[in-house]
């Protein structure tokens, strides 16, 4: 008697393959991290220029009569919302064409990144 025979089939016809290759899940990672990293360093930085012009429109409200008694507000203001980047002297107060008075202040701020790389971030704003 001859021993039975089984064929063995090999599927040539691979199924294609899903997902992510290792290179590619490192470099997807890579860019997650850099994300979170420049996101840390600038949230701060929005938070605080989001404090000054919060502050600006207190202050616009506030019904001072001379630039002085603005820029005293604000530093009061700023005193309690930890403002560092800007002072009342930075400032700028002026009469509107409808007589009420406009406050607007700018600024830059620079985010270092890494190495010589930073993030120059320019912010403005103004409150009547």
């Amino acid at each position: 008697m001859s021993p039975i025979r089984i064929p063995l089939r090999f599927d040539v016809s691979r199924r294609r393959q899903r997902g992510l290759s290792l290179i590619g899940l490192l470099v997807v990672g890579a860019l997650i991290v850099f994300g979170a990293l420049l996101a840390m360093k600038v949230v701060p930085s929005a938070l605080e220029y989001n404090a000054i012009r919060s502050a600006i429109t207190k202050v616009a409200s506030s019904g001072g009569t001379t630039a002085r008694d603005y820029q005293v507000a604000f530093d009061r203001y700023a005193a309690i919302d930890d403002i560092t980047t800007i002072t009342g002297k930075d400032l700028v107060i002026e009469k509107g064409q409808d007589g009420r008075t406009v406050i607007s202040f700018q600024y830059e701020k620079r985010i270092p990144l890494f190495g010589p790389a930073s993030l120059v971030i320019d912010y403005r704003g103004s409150a009547q």
